[in-house]
C-alpha cells in the first residue's frame, strides 16, 4: 500500500532555516532531526523509515556512520534519494547509491558568486602579497616597500581546472575585470563549450606551463584526487600562484609544500584541506606565502539561502514525482522510478 506521510531527515543542520521553512509548509511531508550522537534506538527508526536524507557535504563535519555508503544504505531500506548541501558529495558513494535504487542530488550553482569572489579575493591577495606585509607588520618594526613588490591581475593568464558553475563565474570575473587569458581544464566540455565561457580549452600540462594563477574548481573525485602532485606542481612557472577553493585531496599537501619549501611557485591560497579544519601547526602555515581559510568559500549568508532554497524546492520536485535539475547518478533512475512507484504508489516523470 503506498504511503501517505514522505519522510525527510537531515544530521545537526541544514544549510539555513529556510530549507525547513519551505518544507515545512507542507503537511504530507515529515523532517526529523538527528545528531552526530544520536543515540542508536532515535537514529534506527528514523533511517528506517526515511524516504530523503539532506546529506552534510563536508567529511570531517558529519560522522562517518551517516555518509552515504553501502553501511547507511543497508539501515536505510525506504531511502529514494540523497540530496547534498551545495555542489560536493565527498560524503555519498555515487556507485554504492546506484546500486541501491538511490537517487542523487547537488545543489550545484548555488553558492557560485560566494566561491568565485573567495578565490578571486585569494588571488588579489596573494598577487600584491597582502598578507605577507600584513604579518610582517604585526610581528616587526620596519619594512621596505620594495622588498614585497607585487604583481598585478591585467592581462595576465589564468588556468581553471573544472570550468562549470564556479569556475565559469571566476573566469567571467577575471575576463571582465583583468583582460585575464583564461585557459580551461575540463574533459566533459568541448573547446566550443568551453569558448562560450570565455576560455580556450587546454589539457592540464599545457595549462599549468603558461599560467600566472592556477585556480582548482572541480569536484573531488576517484580522476581528481592526486590531480596536483609533485609532477604536475613541477610544471608551474616560478611566479605562478596556486589556489584552491574545491575540495581537499586534489592537491598533494606534501607535495605542495616541498615546492613551496624550494620557491619554485611564488605562493598558494588554500580554502580545502585533507582533514578539515587543518591544524594550527600543519607545514603549510608556515609559509607567509600561503594565505589560508577553512572551507569557508561558499560560506555567505547569501549562498547559504539560496542552497537551502534549491535543495528544499529540488526535494519538493522529487517528492512529488517531476523531474530534478541536478541528478549526479542519472543510471540509477529505472531503478529509483519503479522503487518510487512502489512506495508512493504512482509513477514519477521521466527525468529527462
Amino acid at each position: 500500500m503506498a504511503v501517505n506521510t514522505k519522510r525527510v531527515f537531515y544530521v545537526d543542520h541544514v544549510a539555513a532555516t529556510n530549507f525547513l521553512d519551505i518544507i515545512g509548509g507542507r503537511p504530507d511531508i515529515r523532517v526529523d532531526r538527528l545528531e552526530n550522537d544520536s543515540a542508536a534506538p532515535e537514529a534506527v527508526a528514523v533511517l528506517e523509515a526515511a524516504h530523503a536524507f539532506q546529506i552534510g557535504s563536508a567529511r570531517d563535519e558529519l560522522d562517518v556512520g551517516f555518509h552515504a555508503h553501502a553501511a547507511l544504505l543497508a539501515r536505510t531500506p525506504n531511502l529514494l534519494v540523497i540530496s547534498t548541501n551545495g555542489a560536493g558529495y565527498d560524503t555519498v558513494d555515487l556507485d554504492a547509491c546506484t546500486a541501491a535504487g538511490v537517487l542523487v542530488v547537488n545543489q550545484a550553482g548555488g553558492n557560485k558568486e560566494a566561491v568565485a569572489e573567495h578565490a578571486l579575493a585569494m588571488m588579489l591577495c596573494l598577487a600584491k602579497r597582502i598578507i605577507e606585509t600584513d604579518r610582517f607588520m604585526r610581528r616587526s618594526d620596519g619594512i621596505s616597500r620594495n622588498a614585497y613588490m607585487g604583481t598585478e591581475l591585467k592581462d595576465k593568464t589564468l588556468g581553471i581546472v573544472g570550468i562549470g558553475h564556479v569556475g565559469g563565474r571566476l573566469a567571467e570575473l577575471c575576463k571582465a575585470l583583468f583582460n585575464m587569458r583564461i585557459l580551461a581544464v575540463d574533459p566533459y566540455l568541448t573547446a566550443a563549450q568551453i569558448a562560450a565561457k570565455g576560455a580556450e580549452k587546454s589539457d592540464l600540462d599545457a595549462m599549468l606551463a603558461q599560467a600566472d594563477f592556477v585556480s582548482i574548481n572541480c569536484p573531488r573525485t576517484a580522476e581528481t584526487v592526486g590531480l596536483m602532485n609533485a609532477r604536475t606542481f613541477g610544471l608551474m612557472q616560478k611566479h605562478a600562484y596556486f589556489v584552491s577553493t574545491a575540495r581537499g585531496g586534489i592537491h598533494d599537501e606534501a607535495a605542495l609544500f616541498d615546492v613551496l619549501s624550494n620557491k619554485a611557485i611564488a605562493g598558494a591560497g588554500l580554502d580545502v584541506w585533507f582533514k578539515e579544519p587543518p591544524p594550527k601547526d600543519h607545514p603549510l602555515m608556515a609559509f607567509d606565502n600561503v594565505l589560508v581559510s577553512p572551507h569557508t568559500a561558499g560560506v555567505t549568508r547569501e549562498s547559504r539561502a539560496n542552497i537551502a532554497k534549491i535543495a528544499a524546492e529540488q526535494m519538493l520536485d522529487i517528492l512529488d514525482g517531476r523531474p530534478a535539475a541536478r541528478v549526479l547518478n542519472r543510471a540509477v533512475w529505472p531503478a529509483f522510478a519503479a522503487r518510487f512507484e512502489r512506495t508512493f504508489g504512482f509513477a514519477p516523470q521521466p527525468n529527462g
